[in-house]
């Protein structure tokens, strides 16, 4: 999907890491020892002892198709302050893995993601069951660039890699009966410790459940992420396949995905479950509508600058996603729907 870019305020992949860093990621993912891109691209490149790390013959990263996305623009422009790849892999809510934003990078390095299956079913004609190189082979793959919203007011810029929800939707069939969109994270807790340690989860139910109405699923702009700055997703960010909501508070964006179900009623999610005067089921990310215990007017953008950065941005809505996705909500009050 191709969207008209706002020359002031549209950000490239250059834009996100440092250009140097950006030229020569071959180098970096070396030395970062994540699996590299090229296990990504599947089908095109062949499969050795070594696969995932690039050399002089794997295919570059820049091979990806890079969607433009029009973003609304802040009066400083602040907004286009790059995320540190660094931070995008080391400050993360992932419960399953501890409730401080440091555990899920400490405690997931020996989370095992192959196998994995991925199982499609419910109100639809064709169901299916994807394994582990499904996810990355059975559609081609793009790197999109998109705000995260924490609805603790925090915010990122990360150049996603991954391919529509709606393509997965549209080859499973959904019936006339398929209203809502159920995803479940995989229940685990030999290997998820705060699955089993409630202190160290936050006290959640697990597995942990997320769901989106069936047009919002649709929505071009909802994306099934397998990987992040030309690499495959690390643990912590919810390996190995993850949903991607722009335009929703980050916890709308379920990691470590086993189960997609269509559904004809709307279901229950964890964070209802938990605490529903303060977490909703829509979720979408609205200024004027503030959490409870804190304002949502604006959010602090994590930038590479210290304590004193210049990085305190205001809130947008629908994080200024609003021209591709307010048409889902004109007749809905979002401060009831939240």
């Amino acid at each position: 999907m191709l969207i008209k870019i706002q020359p002031k305020s549209a950000l490239k992949t250059s834009d996100i890491t440092d250009e140097s860093v950006y030229l020569q990621r071959r180098q970096l993912v070396k030395s970062m020892g994540f699996l590299g891109a090229s296990a990504l691209i599947g089908s095109a490149i062949p499969k050795t002892a070594n696969a995932g790390f690039f050399d002089s013959k794997d295919t570059d990263i820049t091979n990806f198709k890079t969607t433009p996305l029009t973003f609304a623009t802040d009066t400083d422009n602040l907004s286009l302050i790059k995320t540190p790849e660094q931070k995008v892999i080391s400050h993360n809510n992932f419960y399953e893995f501890g409730a401080q934003k440091h555990q899920p990078a400490e405690l997931a390095q020996n989370f095992k993601v192959n196998p994995w299956q991925l199982t499609i079913s419910g109100e639809c004609d064709n169901p299916i069951t994807l394994d582990y190189d499904d996810l990355t082979t059975m559609f081609s793959l793009e790197e999109r660039i998109y705000r995260l919203r924490c609805v603790e007011a925090w915010s990122m810029v990360i150049p996603w890699i991954g391919f529509s929800l709606a393509r997965l939707l549209n080859k499973v069939a959904p019936n006339s009966s398929a209203k809502y969109v159920v995803f479940e994270t995989l229940h685990d807790p030999k290997q998820m410790p705060g699955q089993d340690d409630r202190r160290l989860g936050g006290g959640i139910a697990y597995p942990y459940v997320e769901a989106l109405r069936i047009d919002e699923a649709m929505n071009p702009l909802t994306l099934m992420s397998v990987g992040l700055y030309g690499k495959t997703l690390p643990p912590q960010n919810g390996a190995p396949i993850r949903l991607v909501v722009p335009w929703k508070y980050g916890f709308k964006s379920i990691k470590s995905i086993v189960r997609i179900k269509l559904v004809s009623t709307k279901p229950e999610t964890t964070w209802q479950k938990l605490a529903p005067s303060e977490y909703g089921f829509y979720a979408n990310v609205n200024p004027n509508h503030d959490h409870p215990r804190w304002s949502q007017a604006s959010e602090r953008r994590i930038t590479s600058g210290g304590l004193f950065a210049r990085n305190r941005i205001e809130t947008l809505p629908f994080n200024g996603y609003g021209e591709q996705v307010a048409h889902m909500y004109k007749e809905m009050d979002l401060s009831k729907n939240y």
